[in-house]
């Protein structure tokens, strides 16, 4: 056993896992050996389902049978609903009504003691993936005043989202582009909330649990709300009326830090950022509206010239993420509760994975309080 202390279990080694691979150094990100580009170009987000809970891209009726199996679990319990009506009306934040909400959900799944069953498991996580959408469009339609929407089974995953948000169904770049988000997003090694579903797993603990503890963990604007912070900034420099790039020299000489620039993990730009920069250019060709990507362009040309890339500081999957979705009409603060829709297949097939070959995870820490201390009374202190 050693004494090396590593903060952040930056660079510990905890599990085995067949589920995804992040290279950072070349900008590499694959999902049980499949490129994320090929992935995100050529297969939905159902069939990227399928293959991180099942070990195998689906055939075209395995395809059918699941997006039927997920489609038919959208519908959430009244009683859930009108849980979400009242945090949205209470003014609840979007993340929190959705970790109350998913905590809420197991009430309702008849199997949701059943931790150790890996079967029970992804039955149980198919019917949190396919409700955890209809929980935040409902969220968002109270808070605008609206009535939910009903979801359509007729529709993708992707889809019946921005249905459900909207009230209309999306054009097919739209549905197109935020399919490829759900699919870029849906897994990354162990991240913090990843790990934080897996500690839960590990207990033996039902699998709303280590999803409700992954949301919690994705909350942290040191994990899941760069994205948000990138779109603040945009809408600042909008507002500023300055040129982006000399609202960005302004912010680095008064010593602020650009968020969507650097990764944990990344020392070259995000795979998952060139993506997004292409689906954004598309969603700006199909709207005419060219603001963002000219923005967002403009800004990671002036960094990559100062020489940030070359210290290994790289525009991330959430340089771009934000302004795809403010194109599809999300606001702002549905981006992060929108990370959790796509990363919860992923803690989900995390959590089922480490429990086919359980141990509790428990690591320990260093102690650094007093020694021998003396007990005093509570009459003689």
């Amino acid at each position: 056993m050693t004494d090396e202390l590593k903060r952040g279990l930056e660079g510990v080694l905890v599990a085995e896992s067949d589920l995804s691979y992040v290279d950072g150094e070349v900008g590499k990100l694959v999902y049980r050996g499949y490129d994320i580009e090929d992935l995100a170009r050529g297969a939905s987000y159902e069939e990227v389902l399928y293959l991180l809970w099942h070990g195998s891209l689906p055939t075209a009726a395995e395809l059918d049978a699941f997006a039927a199996d997920l489609a038919a679990e959208r519908e959430v319990d009244d009683d859930v609903i009108e849980t979400v009506r009242a945090l949205a009306d209470a003014g609840e934040r979007p993340m929190a009504a959705l970790r109350t909400a998913t905590s809420m959900l197991s009430a309702y799944d008849d199997e949701a003691d059943e931790a150790d069953d890996g079967e029970a498991t992804i039955r149980q996580g198919r019917r949190i993936t396919a409700k955890i959408p209809t929980v935040l469009a409902a969220f968002e339609r109270v808070r605008q005043g609206a009535e939910p929407v009903a979801p359509d089974p007729d529709l993708s995953h992707a889809g019946n989202f921005l249905y459900m948000l909207t009230g209309t169904e999306p054009d097919a770049v739209s549905e197109e582009t935020f399919d490829m988000a759900l699919t870029l997003h849906a897994d990354h090694g162990l991240n913090a909330s990843t790990f934080t579903a897996m500690v839960i797993g590990s207990t033996m603990a039902d699998v709303y649990s280590g999803v409700t503890g992954g949301i919690g963990a994705l909350s942290g604007p040191l994990h899941g709300g760069a994205n948000q912070d990138v779109m603040e900034v945009l809408h600042e420099i909008d507002a500023s009326s300055k040129d982006p790039v000399q609202w960005v020299k302004d912010k680095r000489d008064g010593g602020g830090r650009i968020p969507g620039f650097g990764h944990r993990v990344y020392k070259v730009k995000d795979p998952r950022a060139n993506i997004l920069e292409e689906k954004l250019r598309d969603l700006a060709d199909s709207s005419g509206d060219t603001k963002w990507l000219d923005y967002t362009t403009a800004i990671e040309e002036y960094l990559t010239d100062q020489g940030l890339v070359e210290k290994g500081i790289a525009p991330n999957v959430d340089f771009y993420s934000g302004s795809v979705y403010d194109s599809l009409g999300i606001p702002v603060d549905m981006y992060t509760p929108i990370f959790a829709m796509s990363r919860a297949g992923g803690w989900i097939a995390h959590v089922a994975e480490y429990q086919e070959d359980n141990r509790l995870i428990r690591p320990r820490a260093r102690y650094t309080g007093p020694e021998d201390a003396e007990f005093v009374p509570l009459d003689e202190r």
